[in-house]
């Protein structure tokens, strides 16, 4: 069966991540297909809104770790860049139901979401400081936009993990509901999104974006730039060189790079 299962009810669009046994967690391909489908449903008049959500018990666990370290993302255009670029020009409205893990690009791709609700049993985490790494999705710039500097440093210089709650006061999700109802919070949202005018709709989603559009491109380049970069470092090694032989990582060996200049 397909990592991702896409199906069209009426003019709504549903986005099935498809991975339960790991936790929805997400390949190069899966990357890819999504870009496609959502590029594919900006040209399709026929469609309004997009619902996206996971199978089984998460959302997503983020990047497949295996199929991560087989295919790093290089100085060229990755497949997380293709779904980041289709997700920033997308200007129909997204709407996700958020379930279990929701870790790394499981939170961080949510950022581009129009309505995010999260069930209960949600759990969110941006560890990417925790691999030797930096954010993508242009999470440097959305994060703290909506949460401000200091619980965006919390969120990401800390690398913790947060609840649905938390999510909430801090801007990430529109809304926590119980397990139970979550799915049919999201789709019910989904249907009233699709009875409004939709060229209407789709100009308010463009307005409220335009003033920041280009701050948000600046930051997905610059952290395209850096994640390159830094994959490659010997602290990304260290990092998920521990992470696999699950030990806490050990810096204290690995030489400060050089301050970059402004």
């Amino acid at each position: 069966m397909s990592d991702i299962i896409s199906e069209r009810s009426g003019s709504i669009l549903r986005v099935e991540l498809n991975r339960p046994e790991r936790k929805n967690a997400m390949t190069s391909a899966m990357y890819i297909t999504l870009a496609d489908l959502l590029n594919a449903a900006a040209k399709d008049d026929q469609i309004r809104v997009v619902l996206w959500h996971g199978a089984g018990d998460s959302f997503s666990a983020g990047n497949d770790i295996e199929d991560f370290l087989k295919n790093p993302p290089g100085p060229g255009k990755s497949p997380q860049a293709e779904l980041i670029d289709a997700l920033i020009n997308f200007d129909k409205p997204i709407v996700a139901a958020v379930q279990g893990a929701a870790i790394g690009g499981g939170t961080t791709m949510l950022t581009h979401c129009d309505f995010v609700f999260a069930g209960e049993s949600a759990k969110f985490q941006m560890p990417f400081v925790n691999l030797a790494l930096v954010p993508e999705f242009g999470t440097s710039y959305t994060v703290p936009a909506r949460s401000g500097y200091l619980r965006a440093a919390e969120l990401i210089l800390l690398g913790s993990r947060f609840d649905a709650k938390r999510a909430a006061e801090l801007g990430l999700v529109t809304r926590v509901v119980p397990d139970q109802e979550l799915l049919d919070t999201a789709t019910d949202t989904a249907r009233q999104l699709a009875e409004k005018a939709p060229a209407a709709l789709q100009a308010c989603k463009r307005l409220m974006r335009s003033s920041t559009r280009e701050q948000l491109e600046r930051a997905v380049k610059l952290e395209n730039q850096e994640f390159s970069e830094r994959v490659r470092s010997a602290e990304a090694k260290e990092a998920f060189s521990a992470f696999l032989e699950k030990r806490k990582p050990n810096f204290s060996a690995i030489s400060q790079p050089k301050t970059r200049a402004a």
